[in-house]
């Protein structure tokens, strides 16, 4: 047969032809694509006519699509339905990547051509797109090092393609760690607490594995929430906690702390190659934060407000405890499973009351139904198109027009190859070609309770919340409209990406929204207003403790991304440097043995680094952006198409910031988010 990755894809819409993609077709489909991508590069080099943005700039964009679309095929699936070959694959062309990477920013012929036509930018009569891209190459090329000379060009070349290979290893070590960990429970009564559709799944799994009789459960998300939720046996929940929290922290060949030191010292090593004195300050010059001190000064405020409720609300859980007559100390395994107990006591309020009103199918319905109501768009199952496995669901995204503007797929339930967690990727971004717009082919990946034989995938609220706000970064990247690839949908300031994700999270919470989807999946009885008023209500339950455990985690990223070199090489204990990092936020003992950032997958291998904060620093903006929408309400058209002109559509063409006030008339206040979480 032959290689697909070597031709243009004869397929619908130019998706991938996942099922002639074979494992072995990605050596030499990535190798002869980037062998076509440097003769491209010199060729932009090579040539004899002055440097123009045409000629340099636009030909630089264009540059390398073939291995742009191979790559992405290989990494995308090496995330979401992987094996061994394919992981030994990723990890043999990954340093042959970084290093053509680096050979073409690092190039000082093809630089001397960028430098000139963007020393004569004022004079070009440029667009405001092609201004924003030729800035953004020349920096691109300055940051990668190419003004470096001698040896400490050749260094930073090592470390970019060192840097790489570690990352890959990380998520290998920790996806492995997942997967090989088994909860193998005999005896029924210790299942005691926990829900009939958990006990079903976990009795399917067992009869999978060959040990029928058993119940087996795992790390992944649906398996191990709802057991640390509703457990009564506090023994099994603390093995179980300790299992996950020990993933790739035991000493063996999986174990991440040699990579996380190494990782740390080479990122302080090449900002220091750079010219800056920590890593942190190198990302934060292209994020709307700017600078480390501002980052700080932002978590630290917000810890400030939030710490002394969550200590509160860490104080009612030990005082429910003792109203139960339970004589013990609270302890991490203890808290999911108390704090389930108290929210169902005040608010008559639990997961298995909520889930028969978002059984999965009526979910995705709601969101594409949201998104109609907002931005005029619908969706059309096409079941021509291909998927990489068979749970995979290919749809067409029409405008009002019935025009096609998108491809979209929606990969939902956990299995082996497959990493945790819910993320949104694309297998080709849009741009325009030819005068004609080229239609961006989006994916959100996620990880929810599957259906088992006597029940259909039933959705914790939490869960309908993450597709929603995955489904934020997919409008991002489906109504994108700009020129440039490297541009468009999500190519935009790291602390700017989460905003089209989180506002989607507010409509979770509004009953003109709840009303399009949400019916008992076997009455279909309508989610009752007193039950969505509940829900709204216990929305701020403890949320103060909650935001003080993701601003332990942005402040734990910015201690090990805000070192100098020397500092760095200084470090020699993983644990030592966690708990000091998490000293202030801590609400909970320290339970020996165990670590994050062996298993913080965000900021070393998943391209938040000194980016964690964003999180926080988006729900200012996105309750701030959603206030517009309660004004003027949450279905208003005029605003949605204003939100879509000036922010999903535009991509990183402009400065964020710029956006935002063109939406919002102004800049961001943290005032919305501080009422909505209660901690005004």
């Amino acid at each position: 047969m032959s290689n697909p990755l070597l031709s243009s894809f004869d397929t619908k819409h130019s998706i991938p032809p996942f099922k002639d993609i074979k494992s072995d077709h990605y050596q030499v489909g990535i190798e002869q694509a980037l062998e076509e991508a440097k003769q491209e590069v010199a060729k932009i080099i090579d040539q004899e006519d002055p440097p123009t943005f045409e000629n340099t700039i636009e030909a630089l964009e264009v540059s390398g699509a073939k291995l742009q679309r191979n790559s992405s095929i290989l990494f995308n699936l090496n995330s979401a339905e992987t094996n061994d070959e394919l992981q030994k694959i990723a990890q043999q062309v990954s340093p042959k990547l970084s290093e053509f990477n680096s050979e073409v920013k690092q190039n000082e012929k093809l630089f001397s051509r960028v430098k000139n036509v963007y020393e004569q930018r004022d004079s070009l009569e440029l667009s405001g797109e092609q201004q924003k891209l030729l800035k953004e190459t020349y920096l691109d090329f300055v940051r990668r090092g190419v003004e470096l000379t001698g040896e400490k060009k050749e260094r930073f070349k090592e470390i970019s393609i060192e840097l790489s290979k570690l990352s890959l290893s990380y998520s290998e070590n920790l996806l492995a760690e997942t997967n090989d960990y088994e909860l193998e429970i005999t005896d029924e009564e210790d299942l005691a607490g926990l829900p009939l559709d958990v006990k079903q799944r976990a009795a399917d799994l067992g009869e999978k594995k060959g040990k029928k009789g058993s119940w087996i459960f795992t790390l992944q998300a649906p398996s191990y929430i709802p057991f640390m939720e509703y457990a009564d046996n506090r023994a099994l929940r603390e093995r179980f906690f300790k299992a996950y929290m020990q993933k790739s922290f035991k000493g063996d060949d999986k174990d991440n702390q040699k990579l996380v030191l190494k990782t740390i010292q080479l990122k302080a090593e090449l900002a220091e190659l750079l010219g800056y004195e920590t890593f942190a300050d190198y990302v934060l010059e292209q994020r709307m934060a700017k600078s480390t001190d501002k980052v700080i000064d932002f978590l630290e405020d917000l810890l400030a407000k939030s710490l002394p409720k969550a200590k509160e609300e860490v104080e009612e859980i030990r005082d429910f405890i003792k109203s139960l007559g339970e004589d013990i100390e609270l302890q991490r395994w203890d808290w999911s499973y108390y704090s389930e107990k108290l929210r169902k006591e005040k608010y008559a309020l639990d997961d298995e009351l909520v889930k028969p009103y978002f059984k999965l199918e009526n979910v995705v319905d709601g969101v594409f139904r949201t998104a109609a109501r907002l931005f005029g768009i619908s969706f059309r199952r096409d079941e021509k198109l291909e998927v990489y496995h068979e749970d995979v669901l290919a749809y067409e995204v029409l405008n009002e027009a019935s025009e096609v503007v998108a491809v979209f797929l929606a990969d939902f339930f956990p299995r082996d190859g497959k990493r945790g967690g819910a993320w949104m990727t694309s297998f080709r971004s849009q741009k325009y070609e030819d005068g004609g717009r080229v239609i961006p082919q989006v994916s959100i990946v996620c990880n929810f309770t599957p259906s088992s034989a006597d029940n259909p995938s039933l959705l914790k609220f939490d869960e309908v919340k993450t597709l929603f706000h995955e489904f934020g970064h997919a409008l991002h990247g489906m109504l994108a409209d700009t020129k440039y690839s490297s541009l468009s949908g999500t190519s935009v300031f790291w602390d700017f990406v989460e905003l089209p994700s989180q506002i989607m999270e507010n409509w979770c919470y509004e009953k003109e929204c709840l009303d399009l989807f949400a019916r008992h999946y076997e009455t279909g009885d309508l989610i009752p207003a007193d039950l969505i008023d509940r829900i709204i209500k216990s929305s701020t339950y403890h949320e103060a403790y909650a935001t003080v455990r993701q601003l332990s985690f942005g402040l734990l990223d910015m201690k090990w991304h805000g070192m100098s070199l020397e500092e760095a090489l200084s470090v020699t204990s993983v644990s030592d440097f966690e708990n000091e990092a998490f000293s202030k936020t801590e609400l909970f003992p320290k339970v020996p043995d165990t670590n994050m950032s062996v298993q913080f997958g965000h900021i070393f291998a998943g391209g938040y680094a000194a980016g964690y904060y964003s999180y926080k620093w988006a729900e200012v903006l996105d309750a701030d952006a959603f206030s517009v929408f309660q004004k003027n309400g949450v279905f208003d058209r005029s605003t949605a198409e204003s939100f879509k002109e000036n922010i999903l559509s535009k991509g990183g063409t402009e400065h964020p910031m710029d956006l935002y006030k063109r939406f919002r008339g102004q800049e961001p206040t943290p005032d919305a988010l501080l009422k909505r979480a209660g901690l005004a």
